[in-house]
């Protein structure tokens, strides 16, 4: 595992090429690790996540380790747990994925808030061939991002969709060349980190909300707006903007 944080953006890189960073529990607990450290770091504004080699961003769960799992495993929800957290991290996530994102590596990626996809890019949950059923997440995430049917037909055919394929079903937000990946990703994210730190708390917290309907995300819209209003950064993001100068948040 590789972290290098600057500028308010962090860059955690899966770092297993000789297996295409395939997802073991070693994988699983220094993952736990680095987003908890970038959690409690105050100057992180945005996490990405990809992985080293280009052949994968991650091609799954470890196979080795998984066909030895037992039901006491799955139960403990050893990636399911992992991609909560991913999806539950204070601050945006985005997702660079060169080559295969498959099984859990998908749901690894469908967690992160936005998806930035190189031309190589192939994104699938294969799990039906291997006689189990994708359970970190893409049950209903995946459907959330792309549809009830295009869900269903991924889940159950096992079929892998290349970048353009998923690009044109929502699964990613962008295609771009491998080589351009991680840097599309660097600029989108220092695109979100020059906005208000603690208004990007609120609207993923907002957005999750939603998910349960709009009831939920409109209590969850006027609550959020309510802490807003009374902030420093609401204040500076105003004050700025009269101003024609570039804010100062400070994320309080």
């Amino acid at each position: 595992m590789q972290v290098d944080s600057r500028g308010g953006i962090a860059v955690v890189t899966l770092n297993r090429p000789e297996v295409r960073n395939a997802i073991s529990l070693e994988v699983v607990g220094d993952l736990h690790a680095a987003l908890d450290a970038l959690t409690a770091d105050a100057a992180t504004r945005v996490l990405i996540l990809t992985g080293a080699g280009g052949a994968a961003f991650a091609s799954g769960a470890d196979i080795r380790e998984l066909r030895e799992r037992r039901a006491a495993d799955a139960l403990r929800g050893i990636n399911s747990g992992l991609c909560l957290k991913v999806e539950q991290f204070p601050l945006p996530t985005i997702a660079a994925v060169r080559g295969f994102a498959l099984g859990g590596g998908c749901e690894l990626a469908l967690a992160c808030d936005l998806r930035i996809a190189g031309e190589s890019a192939r994104f699938g949950q294969p799990e039906v061939g291997l006689g189990i059923l994708p359970a970190a997440g893409a049950t209903y995430r995946l459907p959330r991002i792309v549809g009830w049917g295009r869900a269903r037909e991924m889940i159950l055919s096992g079929r892998i969709l290349d970048a353009r394929e998923a690009l044109d079903i929502g699964l990613v937000n962008r295609v771009v060349p491998d080589g351009r990946v991680l840097e599309e990703a660097r600029a989108l994210a220092a695109l979100i980190a020059s906005k208000g730190p603690l208004a990007l708390k609120a609207a993923k917290l907002v957005l999750a909300a939603s998910a349960c309907g709009p009831d939920a995300g409109h209590a969850a819209e006027r609550l959020g707006q309510g802490i807003l209003f009374e902030s420093h950064d609401k204040r500076e993001g105003m004050s700025a903007f009269l101003a024609g100068r570039r804010p100062r948040f400070k994320g309080r």
